[in-house]
């Protein structure tokens, strides 16, 4: 959702010729589980420390983009993570999400969202609450590009 850089040219590529696609990191490094707020302090060897994406202006971005993805979540009896995920393997050209974990709960967590099944409207819909909060050209680091 963060870094849509691929959509352009690598997804029509792997469509078109029948390749295999892998998003990395679809919860953003767990931005997009609704679980790290303003507060969230990153310190020590965290790679979240410096990195652009988890400034407080983004994560207010973030924030503000998954309260209006609540009547879509609930919908569906999803967490934000689920969502995510379920957002991410919907997306046409791609064919697996890797997904990471800390635990076996989250573990768990993630892997409900291969039940999830998003319609087109509101596929087209988070497509553009995400256009409105983050801007559908943002790159790995986190600003737009």
């Amino acid at each position: 959702m963060l870094d849509r850089s691929i959509e352009s040219d690598r997804l029509p590529y792997c469509r078109e010729h029948g390749i295999a696609m892998l998003a990395y990191s679809p919860l953003g490094q767990g931005l997009l589980t609704g679980k790290i707020g303003l507060d969230r302090q990153f310190t020590g060897d965290d790679l979240r420390l410096n990195n652009p994406r988890f400034d407080a202006e983004t994560r207010r971005k973030v924030a503000a983009m998954l309260d209006e993805y609540k009547p879509i979540a609930e919908a569906h009896n999803l967490t934000f993570a689920r969502l995510a995920i379920a957002w991410t393997v919907a997306q046409p050209g791609l064919t697996f999400a890797l997904v990471g974990a800390r635990n076996p709960a989250q573990a768990s967590e993630n892997a409900g969202a291969g039940d999830a099944v998003l319609n087109e409207q509101e596929l087209t819909e988070m497509d553009s609450i995400i256009n409105e909060h983050v801007g559908a050209g943002w790159a790995a680091g986190g600003k737009k590009s």
